[in-house]
């Protein structure tokens, strides 16, 4: 099917957007176990740089399983696919000049090394939030990881199914000894620079 497709090209350029938007555009991805705090963090920064003027647009893993990706399964296979939808949405969302903030568990290496290709390594922040297991599972706010502990979920990452760590992310926050006001502070001062238009 792709091989009768060309890739179109418009008379309106990303680098034109970012001109208008007055700030670079990228994807700021936060990836950590469930409960990490990766949603909390995410919306808490997309508030301070709105405020700021900046355009933004926050894509979280449950919102997009009630749309976009709701026939997709939650297998290995399933969850590999939601993912690569995701960059390549995220992508379109770069182009458009915004800063995209992307709040998805992401576990393996490998996917998250897609997320950067498909978005280009000099338009993706990665935020590891490092936050234990055992602090994800006190807090619990879906209950998932008690229907995980039941056999009620299969392939749950950090019980039943592996969470591999960033071997490089820009930044590692531990939400147990960072408070929600800190990561935010610490997240804007590593994306200052970024958002200036070259």
């Amino acid at each position: 099917m792709t091989n009768n497709t060309v890739k179109q090209h418009f008379g309106v350029t990303r680098e034109d957007r970012r001109k208008q938007h007055k700030h670079n555009s990228f994807l700021l991805w936060f990836t950590g176990l469930s409960g990490s705090g990766k949603s909390t963090v995410a919306n808490a920064v997309e508030q301070a740089l709105f405020k700021k003027g900046v355009s933004t647009y926050l894509l979280d893993g449950d919102n997009i399983r009630q749309g976009l990706n709701k026939d997709l399964s939650f297998t290995q296979e399933g969850r590999k696919e939601n993912i690569r939808r995701i960059a390549e949405v995220s992508n379109l969302l770069v182009d458009a000049g915004t800063v995209v903030l992307a709040a998805f568990i992401a576990p393996f290496e490998k996917e998250r090394e897609n997320i950067r290709t498909i978005v280009g390594t000099e338009n993706y922040v990665e935020v590891y939030m490092t936050t234990s297991i055992e602090e994800c599972e006190r807090r619990d706010v879906k209950g998932l990881y008690k229907k995980a502990r039941k056999g009620e979920i299969s392939d749950f990452t950090g019980v039943s199914s592996p969470y591999e760590p960033p071997v490089s992310a820009d930044l590692e926050i531990d939400t147990e000894k960072t408070s929600v006001d800190e990561a935010v502070e610490m997240i804007l001062e590593k994306i200052r620079t970024k958002l200036e238009r070259a």
